[in-house]
């Protein structure tokens, strides 16, 4: 094994002599590959919506697709708008302009309610009149009362488009189901389907499902077009609140726009300074980063190619990209300016460094690859893409490394520094290094049995921790879409909803009035429905239309607002609302009446805070519809999936991981009891990392499911690094200590110097707006520096113990 690995290493060095030899050819080639790849970057998308976190082929996407194909989108714009009098002439006269502004200059909008438009049902002898709230406006203090008991004595109004204490208002905007683009071919296909004389809507075509949903750009629309209209109305007594689904969604967009950015400037500037003061040298800073750009837009580009969209968690790929992509560098370089000064033949440093660190970033590289691959068998569709592409990203840092860097040196000038200034840089931190290879190899049982009791707490505070998606909350408390929807969860009782599907899988089903009254009974018992943080603001479906025709039909009196129980009359009552010019109807059946949606309205919680109330749901629907099709889903049933899927494969991906990087680390040393025993200074930052979770309750989210395998993949850089090192000078000493003090002298420098940059390059995520990143960038940085105390002290010392009998 010792020969392979020399012969391999000598072909690394003729490699690069091969490199250096023909430098113009080599850098024409690779220019021409990254050209190609680059190429395609204008082609990435942005999609941070809820349904982006779930694979096409997961039955709750495809449950939800169904169900926007037949009843639209079930995210709204929610304007709530809060007064000390909302039956006032001159509130209901702003409110107007306001309503109507936002009517006019939204885009896609496909409906938009508020009290100004509210349906209005009532009968005038034995006519069934649908009309609009205000279609008269009142315009005395006795016509605005009226107007007000009006509202109070309609359930439907009340927690839906007034709160229950009258003081808010809202406007509900339901945006487009489709995107605009391809709407001039959706509407040549429109006239075809007249002209074959086709009654089937759009939504029930089947065609629908061929094309694309709204699209994030266009929801970013939409919501910047509601916001920049309601700021021109805000006044002391006129407080506009602007909240929803779709509002969460834009802004946790702009939030992470506006962090990629900030992230990229700090690490690119925290990244060069380290790299002036490590080697003190220009082309040692333009170098590395130019392999970072590289290895960053190609990595983007490939994203584009393949039509993966940045999505919330991709978004640590560039500073993940950069981290990785620097420590290869750095280990190339630390050896080439070495060797240079030295010898100044500038083939020979460059042969010397590729042969000597080559084969340990290329089993570097292919380790952290295979951790990351792990995660691409994630239920959760951006944490796959994160493991497909960071793993792409990782093996394409180090062919630049290997063959483009080789022959960017071979080019560009290099400076010879001083030997007296590198020698006393030198100095201080072998110093450093030479204290830590004392206390490592001098006191090795030690070492590691304080490491055993660290672990062991760790593993106590690990049981302790929680799971959780909470997107709202990952905003800062002064976050304005925040502070706008927990208001607006508490004056309005919920801003998100759960839809239900009940299929009675037969034409006219809803005719029966078993089955409308069952809806009944269900809409309110889950009105009365709290389960833990958990409650129903309002439930509603097609009995509210029934019981309003009902009751209008019968004099308008309120002992008629209540189900028919002739399925003839429900028939005949439901038909008089269709012809009645109202198109309500749509956003509660199919055209078939065979299938009804019931809407339950809830607060934007925790997703794992939803287990339970679905449980609780999913009962009743069993107990009580066993003789029909129930399908939930809705923006609230997506959160669940979610969480549930993220947590079924992250101990999936963790196990992957461990076992593959296990396998390779034994296959590139070279040794199974030294492959085995690598894995200990691995582990132990991870499992310190899960402890200081607990201990300090930071909850287990979709961004800190992603520390262990990245740490994992990471760590492994350095561990690598040593193994490879010790065991090129323990063959050739058989002396522990010596091997543990030469590889700490020289790969130690590089491992020091790439462990910081790397951590520094996660720590800045602590200077995200959202919660989530800051706690992702905390405990990968604080993995990180574990893993090369690890690798400073647990390692030396097993090393230590394990060949002590070895040595001379």
């Amino acid at each position: 094994m010792v020969g392979i690995r020399k012969r391999i290493e000598e072909w690394f060095g003729s490699i690069a002599r091969i490199l250096y030899r023909n430098r113009f050819k080599t850098f024409l080639i690779m220019f021409l590959i990254i050209a190609a790849i680059v190429s395609q970057i204008p082609r990435i998308t942005i999609d941070i919506s809820t349904e982006g976190f779930l694979h096409k082929t997961d039955p709750a996407l495809i449950d939800y697709n169904a169900f926007r194909d037949q009843f639209g989108r079930d995210e709204l714009i929610v304007v709530a708008v809060k007064s000390s009098e909302v039956f006032d002439k001159n509130f209901l006269n702003k409110f107007k302009e306001l309503h109507d502004d936002l009517t006019e200059n939204v885009p896609y909008i496909e409906d938009i309610s508020s009290l100004i438009n509210a349906r209005n049902t009532r009968g005038e002898e034995d006519e069934l009149i649908v009309e609009d709230l205000l279609e008269r406006w009142p315009e005395t203090p006795e016509e605005i009362a009226i107007i007000k008991q009006r509202v109070f004595d309609n359930p439907m109004y009340k927690n839906t488009l007034i709160s229950e204490d009258g003081k808010f208002a809202t406007i509900l905007i339901k945006t487009q189901t489709y995107s605009s683009i391809g709407s001039d071919l959706d509407a040549l296909e429109g006239f075809e389907e007249d002209f074959k004389q086709d009654s089937t809507s759009p939504k029930e075509s089947g065609k629908s499902s061929e094309r694309q949903y709204l699209t994030d750009k266009e929801n970013s629309e939409a919501v910047n077009a509601v916001r920049e209209i309601s700021e021109k109305y805000e006044a002391s007594d006129f407080q506009v609140y602007i909240a929803g689904s779709s509002a969460v969604t834009h802004f946790l967009k702009k939030s992470m726009i506006k962090d990629i950015r900030r992230f990229l400037s700090l690490a690119f500037i925290t990244v060069a300074i380290f790299l002036f003061v490590m080697f003190r040298r220009i082309s040692g800073v333009v170098l590395p980063l130019l392999i970072v750009v590289l290895s960053l837009i190609s990595t983007i580009s490939i994203m584009a190619a393949f039509g993966a969209s940045i999505k919330l968690p991709t978004q640590i790929l560039p500073s993940f990209i950069l981290a990785v992509s620097v420590g290869y560098s750095v280990h190339i370089l630390a050896l080439f300016y070495h060797h240079f000064r030295k010898n100044r033949n500038k083939e020979d440093a460059i042969a010397y460094s590729i042969g000597h660190s080559g084969l340990a970033v290329f089993m570097t590289a292919a380790t952290t690859a295979a951790g990351l691959f792990s995660f691409s068998t994630s239920d959760v569709a951006p944490i796959a893409d994160v493991g497909i592409f960071a793993g792409i990203g990782v093996l394409l840092a180090m062919v630049y490394t290997l063959v483009l860097l080789p022959a960017l040196l071979a080019i560009v000038p290099v400076k010879i520094a001083r030997g007296t200034e590198d020698e006393k840089k030198d100095t201080t931190m072998d110093r450093l290094l030479a204290k830590v290879g004392i206390v490592a190899t001098g006191h090795p049982y030690k070492i590691l049995m304080v490491s055993t009791i660290i672990i062991a707490l760790s593993i106590a505070g690990a049981v302790k921790i929680r799971f959780s998606h909470d997107v709202l909350r990952w905003f800062s408390k002064t976050n304005s879409v925040r502070i706008a929807t927990e208001k607006i969860d508490k004056e309005l009782r919920g801003s998100i909803s759960l839809e239900i599907i009940v299929d009675t899988g037969k034409e006219n089903g809803l005719y029966d009035p078993d089955i409308l009254n069952r809806l009944e009974e269900t809409a309110a018992y889950m009105e009365t429905l709290k389960v833990g943080k958990i409650f129903v603001g309002k439930a509603w479906s097609l009995t509210t239309i029934l019981k309003e025709i009902n009751k209008a039909l019968n004099e308008n009196r309120k002992e008629f607002y209540a189900i028919p129980q002739d399925k003839k009359l429900i028939a005949q009552e439901l038909l008089l609302f269709e012809n009645s010019g109202s198109d309500d109807m749509e956003d509660f059946t199919d055209s078939q009446f065979s299938k009804a949606r019931l809407t339950i309205k809830l607060p934007f919680e925790d997703a794992i805070a939803y287990s339970n109330f679905l449980d609780v749901v999913n009962e009743h629907f069993q107990q009580d519809y066993p003789d029909v099709k129930i399908t939930t889903t809705g923006m609230t049933a997506l959160l669940f999936r979610t969480v549930t899927n993220a947590i079924a494969s992250m101990a999936r991906s963790y196990i992957y991981a461990l076992i593959v990087i296990t396998i390779l680390m034994i296959l590139l040393i070279g040794r199974l009891r030294i492959g085995l025993l690598s894995r200990g200074p691995n582990l132990a930052p991870i499992i310190i990392m899960l402890g200081v979770m607990g201990w300090f309750k930071i909850p287990m989210s979709l961004f800190t499911m992603l520390v262990g395998n990245i740490a994992i993949g990471l760590a492994v850089d350095d561990t690598i690094h040593f193994m490879h090192n010790f065991r090129r000078y323990f063959e050739e000493t058989k002396d522990a200590k010596y091997a543990v003090m030469e590889t700490l002298h020289t790969a130690g420098r590089a491992m020091l110097v790439t462990s910081c940059v790397l951590s520094i390059g996660f720590f800045i995520f602590m200077f995200a707006s959202m919660n989530n990143l800051f706690h992702f960038g905390l405990l990968t940085g604080f993995t990180i520096v574990m893993a090369l105390l690890a690798d400073f002290f647990i390692a030396p010392a097993l090393m230590i113990v394990v060949n002590r009998r070895k040595m001379k």
